[in-house]
């Protein structure tokens, strides 16, 4: 989890969604747990596609599924087509693993703030 506001927005929501809860544990914006969602809806959708669905400029789709690649939650193939050439298309995680993905990383932060907990002696704040 490399967004402590984020955190902190999860920890202090009494019931938060699901795509809530992915933008805060794997650091993205919410305009990226979005476009996840769509990709998990629509497998293979192309960056057009999903600009089209989502609303939203390829430009700005395109840099979310760049950062939803580098978090592994999206993967992108090449389609190539009859008359020459190539499209990518882009395929969700699917929501299972993307679940595993999330309860892994959740556990890990609470096992580094028991850490920090249990390493805390009170002395440090003298210093």
């Amino acid at each position: 989890m490399s967004d402590s506001h984020a955190m902190d927005d999860l920890v202090g929501d009494p019931d938060p969604s699901f795509e809530h809860v992915l933008s805060c544990v794997f650091g993205v914006q919410d305009h990226e747990s979005r476009t996840y969602l769509a990709l998990a809806e629509q497998p293979g959708s192309t960056v057009a596609e999903l600009a089209e669905q989502l609303n939203r400029d390829r430009s700005n789709v395109n840099r979310s599924l760049s950062t939803l690649m580098d978090k592994g939650l999206v993967e992108r193939r090449r389609r190539l087509l009859d008359p020459g050439g190539y499209v990518y298309q882009y395929t969700a995680t699917p929501i299972p693993d993307a679940k595993e993905l999330l309860h892994n990383a959740l556990d890990e932060w609470v096992e580094r703030v028991h850490g920090v907990i249990a390493e805390f002696d009170g002395d440090e704040r003298a210093k």
